[in-house]
Formats: structure tokens, sequence, C-alpha cells
């Protein structure tokens, strides 16, 4: 496997694979730079080793279909739930492979995991059988409890470089100085980038721009700037129940009439709304990345940093707003962004943290100083 993006993780998993791979693993870096792909890729090679037909088992990991393969994503919106864990992993790896040497259970977002998970998941991590390896993967790795982090060799993903970024959005067919501002402002987050150079992308720029704008116009003008915002999350939030209802309703087409296929109804329902729960919380995270980023570039022009922009489409219109603002007041807006943005993750009234942050970025900034 060749990861030419991350030379640590490079060196680390291709010694492995050549000595012998350790039983648990905590693959950590920001979002869209390939850490699922390297997990995937990785267990393909772990489960391929001693089978007389390698590429078979490797298609059969990238299609999710290999049956030594345990793929655990939390349930829960911003929690890793107990029964993630308990049956899917914890049992599991108490049972031989199906037809490999080895097991391979891979963990998303285990910075979700509370104590209770995690003091469950202490004694498969400790002393795990032989054939079970477990790939951990977290875009937060200061969340990820001590007990866990201690127990697992770390793999570090490190962010994308821009130009990199800006290239394959180039070569994607996207114009040269909307490349170069949507590969900065992803912040090295690949997937990030080309949502941002979308079409939906644009929209969603424009949306926070908005925000911002009132907010440095005193607001509040247009009423409600954040509304566009909260209404595109919704709309998410719609089209991922319904893209999962859609899947929904093929797995059930197979599945005989009874209890048990009432059961799964409820689960997959359950699932279904689970899933736009996250998509929206995404687009209102994304949105409110943006509106700190937007402040920050405000902090660069206003200091005379002008190459520290990430914005650099808009740089001609953020100067004219830089201009005569205190730039201390600039990033306490920012950090105000920031922590609703994390206030989000606790489930708090979204609509009333959208509008408090909304007078209390006009009040912070309304004026030139």
């Amino acid at each position: 496997m060749k990861l030419p993006d991350h030379p640590q993780a490079q060196m680390v998993l291709s010694t492995a694979l050549e000595i012998g791979p350790s039983h648990s693993y905590l693959f950590h870096g920001p979002a869209g730079v390939g850490k699922r792909s390297a997990a995937r890729a990785f267990a393909a090679e772990l489960l391929a080793e001693g089978d007389s037909d390698s590429e078979s088992v490797r298609r059969r990991v990238a299609a999710g279909t290999h049956p030594d393969l345990s793929w655990v994503r939390p349930t829960g919106a911003h929690v890793m739930r107990t029964d993630d864990v308990d049956q899917p992993v914890i049992a599991a790896a108490a049972r031989t492979p199906f037809e490999a040497r080895r097991r391979v259970f891979v963990l998303e977002r285990v910075d979700t995991m509370n104590d209770e998970v995690a003091n469950r998941m202490l004694k498969t991590l400790e002393d795990p059988a032989q054939f079970v390896h477990l790939i951990l993967l977290t875009e937060a790795l200061g969340r990820v409890l001590e007990t866990i982090v201690s127990r697992c060799q770390l793999v570090r993903f490190d962010p994308l470089p821009a130009d990199r970024i800006v290239s394959a959005l180039e070569r994607d067919g996207v114009e040269a100085e909307r490349a170069r501002a949507c590969g900065r402002l992803a912040l090295g987050n690949a997937a990030r980038a080309r949502f941002l150079a979308s079409a939906e992308g644009e929209e969603l720029r424009s949306e926070v721009e908005g925000l911002v704008k009132a907010a440095l116009d005193g607001g509040p003008e247009p009423p409600e700037p954040w509304r566009p915002l909260l209404e595109r999350a919704e709309r998410r939030r719609v089209e991922a129940e319904e893209e999962a209802a859609r899947e929904r309703a093929d797995r059930l087409e197979l599945e005989p009439k009874g209890r048990e296929r009432k059961t799964l109804e409820r689960e997959l329902e359950e699932a279904a709304k689970r899933d736009g729960r996250r998509a929206r919380t995404e687009v209102l995270d994304l949105g409110l990345t943006l509106a700190a980023i937007g402040f920050r570039d405000l902090i660069c022009l206003a200091a005379g940093a002008d190459d520290a922009v990430l914005g650099t489409d808009r740089t001609a219109t953020l100067a004219r707003a830089a201009r005569g603002r205190d730039p201390r007041r600039l990033r306490e807006a920012a950090e105000r962004c920031e922590d609703v943005r994390q206030a989000l993750e606790l489930n708090v009234n979204e609509e009333l943290a959208l509008s408090a942050l909304g007078f209390r970025l006009a009040s912070l900034v309304g004026a030139p100083a």
C-alpha cells in the first residue's frame, strides 16, 4: 500500500506489514485526508496475507463484503453507544475468523466514545485474541480518552498541502482563482475543498458571507441573517433521511415478513433519523467554520498580512470591510463562531444559538473602530 501524502503513516504501516502488525492502531488527523481509505487498504493487506487469491480478498474488502472485516460507525449523532461495540466488536472479537487468518475491526470517530464505551473496550484493546486487529479513526485526537490512546499505536495523517488540493481541483476543471481559494479554505481537507468548489458550496459561502456582512453592518439587516444557513441544514437533513429511506426500502424488500423484519425496520428508521441529524449538523459545522475563517481573514487584512488570507477570491471585498476594524474585536468574533460550533455538538437549540450569535457578532464588530 502506498500513501504518498502521509510519509509517517506510510512508514508505520509498511513496516507493520513487513515485520508483523500490532493489534491496535489509532489513525488520527483532519477530515478528508484519506484515513478511511488507508484503513480499508491496510485491512485488505492484513486479510489477504496467506490467501491464495489475494486480489479477491482486496476486492471484497473494497466492496465491504469480506466476512472478517467489521466496520463500525457511531449510531448517535454525537456519541458512540455501547450497542455499537458490544456485539459488533467485543463479542465478535472473541470468535475465530470465518476464512482469513485474522479479523479486522475498524471503528470511526472514536473521539465520541464516553467512559462507559471506553471501559467496555479496554479488555479487547489490552488483551485481544492473536487474530484480532483494531483500527481506530479520529479527527480529534485531543478528545479521545487517554485510556484508549495509551493502548494504541498512533498513526498520523497530516493535512493535505493546499497546493496539492488546488492542483487536483484545477484538473477537475475548477477555475484557477476559485480553486486556490477553496484549496486554502479547506484546511487540508480534500473532500471539503471539492464541496466548496461546487455550486452548492458556493451558495453556502455566500450565505455565510451574508451573516458576516450583517454583523459588520451592525445588524439586524437583513433580519435573521443566519436563517439561510439553518434552512440549508434542514434541507440537507431531509435529503439524508430520504436517501436512507430508499436504502431501507431496498434492504427490506429482501427480508421475509415477521418479527425480525419489524425489528430491522425500526432499527433502519432510527438510523435514518440519525443520518439526517448528522447531515444537518455537518452543514452548520462547516458554515460556522467558514464564518470564523471570514473574521480571521479580516484580521489578516487589517494587520496588513494579505498573504495569509484564505478566501483569496474575496480579497478585494474583504479588504474594504477590514478598513478601520479593531483586530481584537474581529478575533473575538471568530472565537464566538467557534464556541457556537462546538456548542452545537452538545445538542443546544440551534435557532437560539445562531440568533444569539448574530446579535453578539453585531455588538462586537458592528462599526469600524
